[in-house]
């Protein structure tokens, strides 16, 4: 597919941090919270990473473990598959600058590739050769905690060697003992981030409050919601009045499937899409939709400022992405020594300020007061407590309801 084109970050700090206060004065609708984190970060990050999208299970058969042997002393290399517009971007240069530093202190040649644009999709896409025990061709991929949960148990990831990653310790102590990876054995988070509801302010001007709004008439196929399962499902759940960590079952499931069937039968919903949906938002074919929080940021940067996020008034989810080396790899102390890097706090910092996610690196906060000051106190990157009490998890399923749940989604959409 075909990406959109990459915000410029100004090399002036005073005028990179103008820019950054009048993003954040445009999104004033947006409860911008003073805070960093607190309690509430690492209670809800914990919820996140060892109960929505943890203790998960999925189809296919474990993987017998293949007989790998590491070339990183001889291949200075390393392949990173991600999702679009994650990593910083210099558009003058074509570059990304942490990777330029990373092969200028390494020798390491990294590179990078914007190929996931859906966990289920890339599941699919590389699931038969991860079965097979073969080289994938990336020896690191970037994949959602139900995904990274459903790869770990099925024996498709390697074991990391924490010798190799000492920047480890950085690690947000909510983050540290996943129940999907007890210690981070085999993962380590890359950023997280919520899903909500976004809209472009000069064709949609009323706004929208809850993703109840998605369904008016004015907005008739011009909507596109996610085919990420939990995040699309998640929100509409929410809507219902349904505690996404609590007790609930298949009627509410059913019910909320239900209403995501109709919206897509009545030609209210456009498309389902993964990351790509960014591209209907650009061209203008969708209005609204249920959207990632730090791709509309980044958009706005580079299309004038033309969308809103929120979290609805009942909610919104949030959710962690891992780095894991996958079976077949035959550079995983090359990928080790990548994810080591990405965890100085000077460098996720410098990650930060260009795809305005949650950092996961304790000191991140600190060394953005030397990168840009003015993102110290962006809820999308440091939450307050206040920010997160609208971000819930979705709760652990079992095997059965894994299934169950995802059937039952991918008919509602057609897939």
């Amino acid at each position: 597919m075909s990406n959109p084109s990459h915000r410029e970050l100004p090399k002036d700090p005073m005028i990179r941090s103008l820019i950054v206060q009048a993003q954040r004065a445009q999104l004033s609708r947006r409860k911008l919270l003073a805070g960093a984190g607190g309690l509430g970060l690492t209670g809800l990050l914990a919820a996140c990473g060892t109960g929505s999208k943890g203790a998960v299970s999925g189809g296919g058969a474990t993987a017998a473990a293949p007989a790998v042997t590491d070339n990183s002393a001889t291949d200075k290399n390393v392949f990173w598959a991600n999702w679009t517009l994650y990593l910083d971007y210099d558009d003058k240069t074509k570059q990304y600058p942490t990777l330029l530093e990373f092969t200028k202190r390494t020798g390491i040649a990294a590179h990078y590739v914007e190929d996931i644009d859906g966990n289920d999709t890339y599941y699919g896409k590389i699931q038969g050769q991860l079965a097979a025990g073969q080289d994938i061709g990336q020896d690191i991929i970037t994949l959602t905690d139900w995904m990274a949960a459903r790869l770990i148990r099925q024996g498709y990831t390697q074991k990391l060697d924490h010798a190799n990653i000492p920047n480890i310790k950085n690690l947000l102590p909510a983050l540290k003992d996943v129940d999907f990876d007890p210690g981070r054995d085999q993962s380590l988070t890359w950023q997280s981030g919520y899903a909500g509801i976004a809209w472009n302010k000069a064709k949609y001007p009323k706004g929208l409050r809850n993703v109840s709004d998605l369904w008016n008439p004015d907005l008739k196929g011009r909507i596109t919601v996610l085919d990420e399962m939990r995040d699309t499902m998640g929100l509409l759940l929410l809507g219902d009045g349904v505690d996404l960590s609590g007790s609930w079952g298949d009627a509410e499931f059913t019910k909320a499937t239900e209403t995501l069937t109709k919206q897509i039968s009545d030609g209210q919903i456009r498309q389902v899409k993964g990351n790509s949906y960014k591209e209907d938002f650009i061209s203008g074919d969708a209005i609204a939709g249920i959207v990632w929080s730090g791709d509309i940021v980044q958009m706005n940067f580079e299309n004038n400022d033309q969308w809103e996020f929120v979290l609805p008034e009942a909610g919104g989810t949030l959710w962690s992405d891992n780095l894991m080396v996958p079976l077949g790899s035959p550079r995983k102390t090359n990928a080790e020594k990548l994810m080591n890097f990405y965890y100085e706090p000077d460098i996720a910092a410098q990650v930060a300020a260009y795809v305005n996610f949650i950092s996961p690196v304790q000191g991140a906060k600190q060394a953005m007061e030397k990168i840009d000051p003015s993102l110290v106190n962006n809820p999308l990157i440091f939450p307050s407590d206040a920010d997160l009490a609208q971000a819930h998890a979705f709760r652990s399923l079992s095997a059965e309801e894994e299934t169950t749940y995802n059937d039952l989604f991918q008919t509602a959409i057609g897939a």
